[in-house]
């Protein structure tokens, strides 16, 4: 199976990542791909690529520049003087917030009021999650790319609503955070897409340690948004790193494109990339990216890891209790039309004791609108809840034989070690139907015919 494996005992960032990833790509892809992301910021901002080395290690350093402007915050030392502070490119990249909670101008290295005595303050836009939308819906891009960085900035947006205490709705970016932002989870989606892993793995996340300056004040290392979108995700404090390692970028990234975590797999590495950090540490500052073949079953066939793969879905829920059985079986109907993969209902009791419905669709991540549209068109709910995943799927393949009996259509389902075949039910029903056969009878006639063809070679492996 194509396995992108990414290790992040430096923690992770959208530009570390996005340097990872270019390096992966043949040299004479990097600098077209690097053209076409430029191509889609004409006006507001710089993308380069350049070479660095972070203890004695090489790789590549990704600059945004917005209106000749860098994003960038400051780790705060355990006793801090009055001297100058080192800025790096780690930090509270997303700096959303409540307009009425941002009373402190900011300057262009992210400080707030107690930072204006190092350097002169700008007054910056600030950008709402519709304006970033707007800019999104407008690149030149697949359409699966763009509704890969709308599910991206939507886990953003929801991190820092829970991190700030207000709706998604009131919080704003300044237009540096935001745009350095954009820039990097398009880079990293359409990297993603232009390398097209079957599933990407990821170690255990170094978050760092200590305290970070950003655009709300002094926070803890994860910042209260990383720390969110790193909740399910295998991390840990190092206290040999004193500052912030993981984004909130990095880390919504990660949360989105993370089949599992954990230690790296059984794989055979075709090529790695190195994304460097800005700032020096004692240890190489980067995110390494491994891409080769790992087998899924640990121990599979030869070939095996070629039949299976894993897919990024949506699950949307919601919960009513005042819809008849025809109306809810009428509204599964109308969620399948739209897109979902599977529909299903599940009881559940609901407030002052009523007995519910949960309906749950899941979908793939660019058609999850449509069918969030039809919930709310064909249910009675208010809310639907809208949750992220990664699922392991088999091959699948259906194929029409011949039986004494008539032809039927027969499903394959292949990957992680397994194998195996099933008659299609309309066919068998039919012609249960038309000899007065049970179905029953209808599929063993069906299995044995399989048999015979597995024996003989005839296009089914036994």
């Amino acid at each position: 199976m194509r396995t992108l494996y990414l290790e992040c005992k430096m923690g992770a960032a959208g530009d570390m990542l996005t340097a990872a990833l270019l390096e992966l790509l043949p040299e004479n892809e990097q600098k077209e791909t690097l053209d076409r992301l430029q191509s889609l910021f004409p006006d507001t901002l710089r993308i380069s690529a350049e070479k660095a080395v972070r203890a004695g290690v090489t790789g590549t350093l990704m600059r945004v520049l917005v209106r000749g402007e860098e994003e960038v915050s400051e780790d705060v030392p355990d006793r801090e003087t009055h001297g100058h502070l080192h800025t790096h490119e780690h930090g509270c990249d997303t700096p959303g917030h409540a307009p009425e909670h941002d009373g402190h101008a900011q300057d262009e290295s992210g400080h707030g009021e107690h930072a204006q005595e190092h350097a002169h303050v700008h007054h910056h836009h600030h950008t709402s999650l519709a304006d970033i939308r707007a800019i999104i819906d407008g690149f030149a891009l697949p359409e699966e790319v763009k509704a890969d960085i709308c599910a991206v900035y939507d886990l953003l947006a929801e991190a820092e609503s829970h991190a700030h205490g207000v709706p998604v709705t009131e919080i704003h970016f300044h237009e540096v955070g935001a745009l350095d932002a954009v820039a990097d989870i398009t880079s990293v989606c359409f990297l993603m897409h232009k390398i097209a892993p079957e599933q990407v793995l990821v170690s255990a996340v170094n978050a760092g340690s200590g305290q970070v300056r950003c655009a709300h004040g002094i926070m803890p290392v994860p910042a209260p948004a990383a720390e969110y979108l790193l909740r399910g995700i295998p991390c840990y404090q190092s206290e040999t790193i004193r500052g912030e390692l993981c984004t909130p970028t990095g880390a919504a990234l990660l949360h989105y494109f993370g089949t599992s975590f954990g230690a790296q797999p059984l794989m055979t590495i075709e090529k790695t990339g190195y994304g460097m950090g800005n700032k020096e540490f004692p240890a190489a500052n980067c995110v390494r990216a491994f891409l080769g073949e790992a087998d899924p079953a640990g121990d599979g066939a030869p070939g095996d890891a070629e039949k299976s793969s894993s897919e990024r879905a949506v699950q949307l829920e919601s919960n009513v209790d005042d819809m008849t059985a025809e109306e809810i079986g009428f509204a599964m109907d109308r969620l399948f039309e739209a897109g979902a993969r599977e529909v299903f209902t599940v009881p559940v009791q609901m407030k002052k004791n009523r007995p519910g419905t949960l309906i749950a669709a899941i979908c793939l991540p660019d058609a999850a609108d449509a069918v969030i549209r039809a919930m709310f068109r064909h249910t009675t709910t208010l809310g639907v809840r809208k949750l992220l995943f990664s699922r392991a799927v088999l091959s699948r393949e259906s194929r029409e034989i011949q039986t004494p009996l008539g032809s039927v259509r027969v499903k394959t389902s292949e990957g992680y070690g397994v194998r195996r075949h099933k008659v299609e039910y309309d066919d068998a029903a039919a012609i249960a139907r038309e000899t007065g056969k049970t179905l029953r009878e209808v599929r063993s006639e069906a299995e044995k015919t399989l048999e015979k063809k597995a024996a003989l070679r005839e296009g089914i492996k036994p």
